[in-house]
């Protein structure tokens, strides 16, 4: 069956298919889960816990409990009439042969990307001349050939400065604990010694080649006995790997002073060999720079509390940094390489009513310096915008972008030209070509195409009015069968933290949600990014509660506005999201009727105590500080489940080799809720194995995830797809 008749003849059932999964189904009792209570004292303030033993995943209790867990969740989602048609329609969108390019990297004559290809479960690297010549692209690393299963994925890659190798971070089943591989690009064949642990799920890695390509600086983490055990994911530091020699003759050059938390990221100037070295100080932290002479020394120009975040190479002579100081939306500046002198910077770009973004990530930049041009990545509350200067902070006209879009993955080229990213919430990404002599912008052929129509899908921006008054954006996707007076199915996305801003995005499988009839929301909480510094830290340490009653005013203002009803109001999140979807579901039981979370934090007591958690502390705070205590304990989601209250429907998904945020979180909330509840909506954990955070999960897991949570919200919200004969997933 061709993938246009897939797809029509779901759309054809639909109406049967999404009417026979709002049948009622009975909650069984879940599995049985062993009470063990554990008391611990806080500064003075006793705290006891059934559910302690779940945090040992390596016990075979445990295992059992999971798999038990896992049987009784399958079970439910079983009995939902319809999964398989509604497997079959998500299948057709995610699975469908279109073809999305990113991560771009332009080295010596050749465009490197990362290439998604469905039905292949991992995306791949690629090379080819320019963005303009996908035909002639040359296959590099394909993951898929080292596992039949899919679960090998490429973290990230660098390309030497030649072009002629590429050093490629490569992970198994979600760990994010990733070796190096060396490949010609030209044969596509590994060459030289793997260097290993240079990423990890925890603080992350990073490469940069010398200037010659005889080697490369790396972030090296500890070995086997050279920390206790529970450190090997820390301890951060540089380390420089010259090819064709034995791992043990590798230099050390920098970070034996690191916090335990630290985080790398290089840069190299290729022509004059000097090269920029970012440590941030733990997830959402603090940064300090150093740079190093084509001579091995290293100079330190900014540390964690100068308010420097992020810097780029203008040239060999002077660095752009992006500063916070007395600017909480960020100002340029522009630093001498030889004097370093910060404090006497001159300011290149001033303080202006949008908020620079801060990328961490080189491989996504929000800072492109070219020959004679400046590229400058802005946020606009949610949408971004590209704003470009001369090297002295004039503005430049002339660059034409989307508007009210996400714009990201700017890549230099030569000259002053540049390949960005542009996508909506109802278009795929569009990488876009600028050039600057002609003063043009032009799509490439590798902008990605969507096997299915989204226009009949509105967007809105609408504002929400939190406790304090503060105004939250919701971004409100409606589809062509829900423009009729409500109430409507409607889901409310949310997370707000580290600074992370919610652009807009687009997602395939989102298509079978309008289908449904289901308007979909997505709010730009504090915590996040959007509006800056200011916005980031009302929502993070102990001010953290604002977050959760900006998301709760987000649905309120869904109802109060007609658009749905508590009962056909479902909530969404993952990650520091998952944190979102706990508070909002014990301190405002009532307001939904079901919530799904993504890998999410419940403890938050405990939290540090796991081998990503200390990397949250700056973002969360810690136990140790009596004042930040009582902030997490206030609103600890576990730690708030009350006895007899009527929960509403909960899904919680996790991954078993989740390395960011550990699983015995939603193993606890899961029997903490199902315990407590007096309702008979079921309570779910659907645990992933050979799969983690969420970023590597092979395509065909992506899929049944989808096809599970999407069952359990179309049943719960009651949602049916209207029988009005218009083909919403028609094909392009």
């Amino acid at each position: 069956m061709s993938l246009r008749s897939v797809i029509l003849s779901s759309v054809g059932a639909s109406a049967t298919l999404f009417g026979s999964l709002i049948q009622t189904h009975a909650q069984h009792d879940p599995p049985a889960t062993r009470v063990a209570p554990v008391t611990d004292e806080y500064h003075g303030i006793k705290v006891t816990e059934d559910y302690r033993w779940l945090e040992d995943a390596q016990s075979d209790e445990v295992r059992e409990w999971t798999r038990d867990q896992n049987e009784f969740t399958r079970k439910y989602l079983s009995s939902l009439s319809g999964t398989d048609q509604l497997r079959q329609k998500i299948s057709a969108l995610m699975s469908a042969e279109t073809v999305t390019y990113g991560e771009l990297h332009w080295k010596n004559g050749n465009l490197f990307a990362i290439k998604r290809q469905p039905p292949k479960q991992q995306p791949f690297l690629v090379v080819m001349p320019d963005a303009f010549s996908p035909n002639t692209e040359r296959l590099i690393v394909d993951p898929n050939t080292f596992s039949e299963q899919g679960i090998v994925a490429i973290d990230w890659f660098e390309p030497s400065p030649d072009g002629k190798l590429v050093a490629v971070s490569l992970s198994s089943a979600g760990s994010e604990a990733g070796d190096v591989y060396v490949f010609n690009t030209e044969t596509g064949r590994q060459e030289f010694e793997v260097v290993p642990r240079v990423n990890t799920g925890t603080a992350g890695g990073d490469l940069a080649w010398a200037a010659d390509g005889k080697g490369f600086f790396y972030t090296r983490h500890p070995r086997d006995g050279e920390r206790p055990a529970a450190d090997l994911n820390f301890y951060q530091q540089a380390w420089f790997h010259k090819l064709g020699t034995p791992l043990e003759s590798d230099v050390y050059e920098l970070g034996a002073d690191f916090p335990r938390i630290a985080e790398i990221e290089f840069e190299l100037h290729e022509p004059s060999g000097q090269l920029l070295l970012t440590v941030q100080n733990g997830d959402g932290g603090q940064f300090a720079h150093y740079l190093r002479s084509p001579e091995g020394s290293w100079r330190q120009f900014s540390r964690f509390d100068d308010s420097v975040i992020q810097a780029t190479f203008g040239s060999a002579d002077y660095l752009f940094a992006m500063t916070r100081e007395n600017a909480p939306r960020g100002q340029l500046i522009r630093i001498d390489t030889t004097t370093l002198n910060v404090a006497d910077a001159p300011t290149v770009v001033a303080q202006g009513d949008d908020t620079i973004v801060n990328t961490f990530y080189h491989a996504a930049p929000s800072l492109v310096a070219t020959d004679s041009r400046l590229y400058v990545l802005y946020q606009q509350g949610g949408p971004s915008t590209i704003k470009v200067f001369d090297h002295s902070g004039t503005p430049v006209p002339g660059l034409k972008q989307p508007a009210v879009a996400s714009i990201s993955g700017m890549c230099r080229l030569p000259g002053d030209d540049i390949l960005f990213q542009s996508e909506s919430f109802v278009s795929p990404a569009e990488i876009l070509q600028f050039s600057a002599d002609k003063q043009m912008t032009a799509r490439t052929p590798l902008s990605s195409e969507s096997p299915a129509s989204f226009d009949d899908v509105e967007v809105r921006r609408e504002y929400a009015v939190s406790a304090d008054g503060t105004r939250i954006p919701v971004n409100i996707m409606i589809p062509g069968s829900a423009r009729s007076p409500g109430p409507h199915p409607c889901i409310v996305y949310g997370y707000g933290g580290y600074g992370i801003n919610l652009t807009p995005r687009f997602s395939v499988s989102r298509r079978a949600l309008f289908d449904a009839g289901i308007i979909y929301v997505v709010a730009n909480l504090r915590g996040g990014g959007e509006f800056g510094e200011d916005w980031h830290r009302q929502g993070m340490l102990t001010r953290k509660q604002n977050v959760f009653d900006d998301f709760a005013a987000a649905c309120r203002y869904m109802i109060q506005q007609g658009y749905t009803s508590s009962e056909k109001l479902a909530t969404m999140g993952g990650s520091n999201g998952g944190l979102l979807m706990g508070a909002t579901l014990t301190q405002n039981p009532q307001l939904m009727k079901c919530v799904v979370s993504y890998v999410g934090i419940y403890d938050m007591l405990r939290v540090e105590l796991s081998p990503n958690g200390s990397f949250n502390i700056p973002e969360f705070g810690t136990v140790a500080d009596p004042d930040q205590f009582r902030a997490l304990r206030a609103y600890s989601p576990i730690h708030n489940v009350r006895h007899g209250t009527p929960y509403p429907a909960v899904m919680f998904l996790t991954g078993e080799n989740d390395p960011r945020v550990d699983p015995m979180q939603s193993r606890k909330m899961t029997a903490q809720l199902q315990a407590s509840t007096s309702s008979s909506s079921p309570i779910l954990l659907r645990t992933s194995a050979d799969a983690g955070h969420g970023g590597d999960t092979p395509l065909a897991e992506q899929i049944e995830q989808n096809v599970d949570v999407y069952s359990f919200l179309i049943n719960q919200l009651g949602a049916q797809q209207p029988n009005d004969g218009r083909p919403d997933a028609e094909t392009r």
